[in-house]
């Protein structure tokens, strides 16, 4: 029961019908009700996703697999997807063009590659700072469904930075070296960075490589 306690949250809030936590644990060792971890808000918490396969490990039950997610152009595993802020298009990047000379405003359609990458990306800039630009994929061009459409070629652009949610897989941790595949990628490969910033299931990750050690 002693080990059981120690991976329960320690917040005797009562939610799961006992005053304390210890009283919780002691139900759980006796009836062996896997289902009853339900009863504890704070378990569904992806923090505690490790101690409630501790537990279940306790309890003699199975502990379910997790689904793994592949990159499928290079066949390694990433943490997460991670898919589109509510209500956008796709992910949040910000680039920074190698070629400063070029006029870029908000709302322009950019014609790019990003460095390390063999796919042309089109994208409209959404937010701008001095040398970065923060745009919505809007394709490739057949995505478009339109051939006759303005652009601004401004060929190479390193990638700073994704914004975006998490779909599949654990939520990271500030500070966290991650491997993740943007779900708009077409060659759905496997990208890695350094996450400054979690709310919720939103993610901020910077320093961006398309290369995975």
């Amino acid at each position: 029961m002693s080990e059981i306690e120690k991976l329960l949250p320690g917040y005797n809030c009562g939610s799961c019908g006992f005053r304390q936590c210890r009283d919780f644990a002691a139900e759980l060792s006796e009836t062996k009700n896997a289902e009853d971890l339900h009863k504890c808000p704070f378990l569904a918490r992806d923090n505690f996703k490790d101690n409630v396969d501790k537990i279940l490990v306790l309890l003699g039950k199975d502990v379910p697999m997790a689904e793994m997610i592949v990159g499928i152009i290079d066949g390694l595993e990433a943490d997460f997807t991670l898919a589109p802020l509510k209500d956008e298009c796709s992910c949040r990047e910000d680039i920074h063009p190698f070629d400063g000379s070029i006029e870029i405003e908000v709302g322009d359609i950019l014609r790019y590659r990003p460095l390390g990458c063999p796919v042309t990306h089109f994208a409209k800039v959404i937010d701008k700072v001095p040398g970065i630009y923060t745009v919505h994929m809007v394709g490739p061009l057949h995505r478009l469904g339109n051939d006759d459409f303005k652009f601004k070629d401004v060929g190479l652009c390193m990638i700073l930075a994704f914004d975006g949610k998490v779909a599949k897989g654990k939520i990271p941790k500030v500070g966290q070296t991650v491997r993740f595949v943007p779900e708009y990628c077409m060659m759905q490969k496997v990208h890695s960075g350094m996450v400054v910033g979690v709310e919720g299931k939103n993610v901020r990750i910077e320093a961006i490589d398309l290369k995975v050690w």
